[in-house]
């Protein structure tokens, strides 16, 4: 999904591109890629000869890996004349990619991550590139398409809401159970408690992995689920937003909306924690109580007003026009927009 939103904006920004996909033809969303795909029959960074070929054969301009790739893949990349970008979303990935001899054929390296979550890179690994005459990875945060006036209203019409007068509730994929419970039936029945105490009517996004029919709460609208830019659109119109620990999380402090935040899965609490401690987003345990009691402690001005300010200080929602002037940079092309 972050490459296909990547290379829409680059479809958008300079109308004559061609692009392409290496993709697994076991995922799920093999079949609906909408760039001409080449199927390969288990993730694309163990096919180091297939996608060397395609590479000689295609000559792109630029190869992008999104956390994937073999080293033998960058340096063909590299050696064929194509510019070498290179996506990592954690430490270790991010390592990874500066390693010497990825670092050497590597043009640029994006960091999916702000930079108040994962931290800076170490004074070894500076002074490491700067000997290798590399530059050091860019931080990027979340990539997704900026959200437009026409798109929300269209959006808030149908599910009949008002700009900044409804919450927004998403518990991620819609699978993730909390000691036997299904996380989206927790936020679901927190949205029903709120609008009970507030009027404060809510969307609630079950995900597409959630197992049952959809049910009825009073007061919460309930979406079986939402392609991104739809989300991002609603989600930059909410009031406020109560959301899991994943990416969504730090799209929702890109576009500087108060949010609680809730773990449904091990590798959130740290992200969490990171947040809540520099006062970017608050959080609970997922329980329906503490997540209603922690809503209306969002809705207060005041505490709205601080989160908003602290992150306005250190989000943008600049993530995917970075990664466009790269390529400009990359290529000299002119920035189109």
């Amino acid at each position: 999904m972050r490459s296909k939103i990547v290379a829409d904006e680059v479809c958008k920004r300079w109308p004559n591109a061609r692009v392409e996909f290496v993709l697994n033809s076991h995922a799920p969303y093999a079949q609906s890629c909408p760039y001409r795909a080449h199927l390969v029959d288990d993730t694309p960074t163990k096919h180091i000869t297939a996608v060397n070929q395609l590479i000689t054969q295609f000559k792109p301009d630029v190869v992008i890996f999104d956390a994937s790739g073999r080293k033998a893949q960058l340096k063909h990349a590299n050696l064929h004349g194509a510019k070498v970008v290179f996506i990592s979303q954690h430490r270790r990935k991010r390592a990874r990619g500066m390693r010497i001899e990825r670092a050497l054929v590597t043009d640029s390296h994006w960091v999916v991550q702000p930079e108040f979550v994962i931290g800076d890179i170490n004074w070894l690994d500076k002074l490491k590139l700067n000997l290798i005459k590399r530059e050091q990875p860019i931080f990027t945060g979340s990539i997704f398409a900026n959200p437009t006036q026409a798109e929300q209203a269209a959006l808030q019409q149908l599910y009949q809401v008002n700009p900044k007068q409804y919450l927004l509730y998403s518990a991620g994929s819609g699978g993730h159970k909390l000691k036997g419970v299904l996380a989206a039936d927790l936020f679901a029945q927190a949205a029903q408690a709120v609008f009970k105490q507030t009027g404060v009517p809510s969307l609630m996004v079950f995900g597409p992995n959630y197992p049952k029919a959809l049910p009825e709460f009073e007061g919460v609208t309930a979406i079986k689920q939402l392609n991104t830019d739809d989300f991002i659109n609603l989600l930059d119109g909410a009031k406020a937003a109560v959301l899991s620990g994943g990416d969504t999380l730090l799209q929702a402090i890109a576009l500087n909306v108060p949010t609680l935040a809730v773990a449904v899965s091990k590798d959130q609490p740290s992200r969490i924690k990171q947040c809540t401690a520099k006062h970017l987003a608050l959080g609970c345990d997922p329980e329906v109580g503490a997540m209603s009691e922690q809503v209306m402690r969002l809705l207060q001005e005041d505490t709205a007003k601080q989160l908003t300010l602290q992150m306005q200080q250190v989000a943008e929602a600049k993530g995917l026009d970075i990664c466009m002037a790269e390529i400009s940079r990359l290529l000299g092309y002119p920035l189109c927009k």
